[in-house]
């Protein structure tokens, strides 16, 4: 089955104004807007000449490399005091280094007196990791607290995993939505789309899903419960506390019997029986859970399943995994991360 990707970043590129200053580039040095690339890998500067292109501005001149004992050095090599800079940086799989190397060019600017360091991360890395887990700890905001001591003062994302975690940032957060061009594409390139219904993967995805559903005028149908001896068991903390009723300082305390959560096993909540199934999600990496939702949605009926998502991450086996589900097809846009790892039969695809 085909794993197809928009191409052209139209989220980020199409829908940019065309500036008309009358001569093919514009004159950075009075509009004082420059756009960098913080990625020293080939998918980041693509991203980045796409945009400069569509905005008709030159590429700011600026070198980023590894040292030899892996150190991330970044050279600015033209002035940029007084102007608004631009900071494009897609995340590929060395998720650290890409985080290393735009906290550089941000510091690197900021100590170059740039007026103002707009971060353009259409992927926002570490963005799972937003709640607490037990002893854990919220590595996403100790990622916005970062950006902002390097020198950020804004940034533009897409499709946020939580839209909560906006409000991990002291600065502005630009979170742009993919929903409205998925939904063009599910309404011009999937036959018979009025004999769709809308999926959500799990009871947290059915915000998302219903919106999609209203706007598309479709039925929903939400995945409900897990497998036996599911992993996340002990990592939501559903045993804990402990089971026990002791306490310690009072004597004559005593908690109530805590009873440990326990999810019924999965059914599927909505009619999906002789329907094409939309599975809709932000992000696609780890596949195990739609294959498992795909498996069961091919079981209650559905002839057709495809899946939706903003970033198309699919680490490790997923696309193999993907090959041989009942999935037919998987949609997403192209946050450039690591597209060289595809074998080469899957580019032509992807494309």
């Amino acid at each position: 089955m085909p794993i197809r990707r928009f191409g052209g970043h139209r989220s980020l590129v199409s829908h940019a104004p065309k500036l008309s200053y009358g001569y093919t580039k514009m004159n950075v040095s009075k509009s004082g807007c420059r756009v960098f690339s913080a990625n020293s890998t080939t998918a980041g500067a693509e991203l980045a000449k796409k945009i400069t292109e569509r905005l008709g501005v030159e590429l700011g001149k600026a070198v980023v490399y590894q040292e030899s004992d892996k150190e991330t050095r970044v050279d600015v090599k033209e002035s940029v005091r007084g102007q608004d800079i631009f900071i494009i940086q897609t995340i590929p799989r060395d998720v650290n280094t890409a985080i290393m190397e735009l906290l550089v060019m941000s510091y690197a600017l900021k100590t170059s007196c740039a007026n103002n360091i707009i971060g353009v991360i259409p992927y926002f890395p570490y963005s799972k990791q937003c709640k607490m887990r037990k002893r854990g700890s919220i590595v996403c905001k100790l990622l916005a607290a970062m950006l902002a001591k390097a020198g950020l003062t804004q940034i533009i994302t897409m499709d946020l995993h939580q839209k909560e975690i906006q409000g991990f940032f002291t600065f502005p957060v630009d979170n742009l939505r993919a929903s409205p061009f998925l939904i063009q594409y599910i309404q011009e390139e999937i036959p018979d789309y009025r004999n769709a219904v809308i999926v959500a993967k799990s009871p947290s995805a059915a915000k998302r899903a219903q919106s999609y559903a209203e706007r598309l005028r479709l039925g929903l149908a939400v995945i409900h419960g897990e497998a036996d001896h599911s992993e996340s068991d002990m990592a939501d903390g559903r045993h804990s506390p402990p089971l026990s009723r002791t306490t310690t300082g009072h004597k004559g305390l005593q908690l109530p019997f805590m009873m440990a959560k326990e999810k019924p096993p999965i059914t599927v909540v909505g009619d999906v029986g002789g329907r094409i199934a939309i599975i809709v999600d932000d992000m696609i990496d780890e596949v195990e859970d739609f294959v498992a939702t795909a498996e069961i949605l091919k079981a209650r009926g559905a002839y057709k399943i495809y899946v939706m998502a903003t970033h198309g991450l699919l680490s490790a086996d997923a696309p193999r995994l993907i090959e041989e589900s009942a999935i037919d097809e998987v949609k997403s846009y192209p946050v450039l991360r690591a597209v060289s790892y595809y074998p080469e039969k899957r580019l032509n695809q992807m494309h």
